[in-house]
């Protein structure tokens, strides 16, 4: 069984040793171990398929144990369900809350356990009080009479940090809450996690991030394969040595950047405006160009490209395709002129996450696989196998569901349902969201090597490394404006953050 080193003088919340769990044939979990001390913040890190996500599933009472060991606040546990869990005191927080929409955030932190007066009234007043008093206790405000309908993703995640501590969850598990936030949300909720740290709440925190994990967290756990593979103080380590932990081998370079030829203009962008949301945007894309939009979460980077595709109506403007103006509104009309479009949401807008993996690579070439109307098994699987291979897709078979896949082999569905429509432009937005540092790596390999074929790229990302390291060209938009268009030598750090935070006039 595998020892975590454990700190004698910190009392330890949470602990779990050789930890197992299978499905049958599929070993989900060889051998996890993590301990969590009180007052303090604990990072869980791995690629993706490590055993991160069954072992988090484990600690909410969603999955049991085959074997290991786990206690909670010094005794032996296992938990049957979640209810169980929450009760004992641990909250798992995810990336994408779930709350009921149509009901206010006071009514969501005490769903299920409403305070009562005489005749069992529910008492409205003390529990509106009591959710002001928590987020005062958060340093943060949220209108606690809102729907939750209609709330920030890091406001949703703030409603169930609340609910945690108005249940005194001593364990605060937080799954990649920061992937959907923006640069002060995530500052917001760090600060709110410093709090419940230094209140002596233990917290674990997963992320695929690096720079979060050095600037949170005390100590780090890495994963690979199902397995426990080392704890280790922050201050103790580098992104490098837990790069080599994660993958079991060295990443020589993340951003894989090869020159290719730059042809002709493939995509071109002339005026698109959408009233409230973008203006004026122009912009071109050559084959073998990765091009990339970059600024600030909310800046109208996917609205652009949304609109472009058909998915979004907007006002005026043109979107051509090797000459061919594309009809607005129509994404079939745009995916026959050869335009593909990798959404930023792969669970929601992606994937079907019910169906298996031939399924979802075929979706967007259907009419092609069809005899006298049907489409065959065989047919599917056979076009299917080519893309799942090429892309290296981690499965036990073509009908494996897209919903049980890690969130790499996800993006990698995804991305091989629409090069298997032989597109001549691909727009990917945010293409390694949620993904470790293994399978970044394959994706920008891909990337380049697509842009190498001739393929014309428009690459939206949040994070500034990934711009700068595959870009040949980097156009800036803040408030739904183009601010700066900079070749690979001018993007820095520096000039893309400031027009970023700029309007056009300033930049000039």
């Amino acid at each position: 069984m595998t020892t975590v080193p454990r700190d004698a003088q910190a009392r330890t919340a949470l602990l779990m040793e050789g930890v197992s769990k299978s499905f049958g044939p599929v070993v989900a979990l060889r051998s996890g171990s993590i301990s969590l001390e009180q007052g303090s913040i604990h990072a869980l890190i791995g690629e993706n398929g490590a055993g991160k996500s069954t072992l988090v599933k484990i600690i909410a009472g969603l999955y049991q144990r085959d074997s290991g060991r786990f206690e909670y606040l010094g005794q032996p546990v296992d938990f049957v369900t979640t209810a169980q869990s929450k009760e004992a005191g641990i909250a798992v927080i995810y990336q994408e809350p779930t709350l009921f929409p149509d009901l206010s955030v006071t009514e969501n932190i005490f769903m299920g356990r409403q305070p009562t007066r005489s005749l069992g009234r529910i008492d409205k007043r003390a529990m509106r009080a009591e959710t002001i008093q928590l987020f005062e206790q958060l340093g943060v405000y949220v209108d606690p009479d809102r729907p939750t309908r209609g709330l920030s993703i890091a406001d949703q995640q703030l409603v169930e940090i609340a609910k945690a501590i108005s249940l005194d969850a001593q364990v605060l598990v937080m799954d990649e809450p920061t992937a959907a936030l923006s640069g002060v949300e995530v500052e917001r909720l760090f600060a709110v996690a410093r709090s419940l740290r230094d209140e002596g709440r233990a917290l674990m925190f997963i992320s695929h991030r690096f720079d979060e994990v050095f600037e949170l967290c005390d100590t780090v756990t890495v994963m690979r394969d199902g397995e426990y593979i080392a704890t280790e103080p922050i201050a103790e380590t580098s992104v490098d040595a837990l790069v080599r932990q994660m993958v079991g081998r060295d990443v020589t370079t993340l951003f894989p950047k090869t020159e290719a030829p730059i042809g002709d203009v493939i995509l071109k962008i002339d005026g698109l405006t959408r009233t409230g949301v973008f203006h004026d945007v122009s912009l071109e894309v050559r084959s073998g160009e990765i091009v990339a939009l970059a600024g600030l979460v909310g800046a109208g980077r996917s609205e652009i490209v949304r609109a472009a595709f058909g998915v979004d109506p907007y006002d005026s403007g043109t979107v051509e395709v090797k000459g061919r103006r594309l009809k607005p509104g129509n994404p079939a009309a745009a995916m026959h002129a050869g335009l593909a479009l990798i959404p930023e949401d792969r669970r929601k807008q992606g994937a079907v996450l019910d169906s298996g993996i031939a399924r979802n690579i075929t979706l967007a070439i259907r009419d092609r696989l069809t005899t006298r109307g049907l489409i065959t098994s065989a047919a599917e699987n056979t076009s299917a196998r080519e893309w799942a291979s090429r892309l290296e897709v981690k499965a036990s078979s073509l009908d494996t569901l897209a919903g049980t896949l890690s969130g790499g082999n996800q993006q990698k569905v995804v991305i091989a349902k629409w090069l298997a429509s032989h597109p001549d432009v691909l727009i990917v937005d945010e293409p390694t969201r949620g993904i470790d540092v293994g399978t970044k790596a394959e994706v920008h390999r891909l990337l380049s090597d697509l842009a190498g074929q001739g393929l014309a790229i428009l690459m939206i990302s949040s994070e500034l490394p990934e711009v700068l390291g595959m870009a040949d060209r980097v156009l800036v938009v803040h408030e739904g404006r183009i601010t700066a268009d900079l070749t690979r030598d001018e993007a820095t750090p520096e000039t893309v953050m400031h027009a970023a935070t700029h309007s056009l006039e300033e930049t000039r």
